[in-house]
């Protein structure tokens, strides 16, 4: 299995135990309507970049302490973990807001303005 393979198994398998741990041991209300939307693991499985979206941090304010409060809670996740996965090491936590499900569409519209101008001076036809 290539090293590749093998950081992409372990990061879905990451997303899944957390996911489950937040469901269902997890009692913190900050964490509720909370999805990890994708997990990356370092090259040597130390660190695991941890992405997350939230239908209540709708705020600058409110993503800043939703990520304090999971940065908190590390140490749990971490241990819980642990002891679900049996993993000689289990990778050191960093959690991140996720930003792209919400810029995606501002994004998508705005390559859109500029494609069809570019395709356009490509045929020559843009005065």
């Amino acid at each position: 299995m290539s090293g590749q393979a093998r950081n992409e198994r372990i990061a879905g398998e990451l997303k899944r135990e957390l996911a489950d741990i937040l469901c269902r041991e997890t009692a913190d209300v900050r964490l509720q309507l909370l999805s990890i939307s994708h997990v990356r693991v370092s090259r040597d499985l130390s660190v695991a970049d941890v992405y997350v979206v939230s239908l209540k941090a709708d705020t600058a304010a409110l993503r800043e302490k939703l990520i304090h409060a999971l940065a908190s809670a590390a140490g749990f996740f971490r241990k819980s973990l642990s002891s679900r996965t049996h993993w000689q090491k289990t990778p050191y936590l960093r959690f991140h807001y996720d930003d792209l499900p919400e810029s995606g569409p501002r994004l998508e519209s705005l390559i859109d303005s500029v494609a069809p101008r570019e395709a356009r001076a490509a045929a020559g036809t843009l005065s």
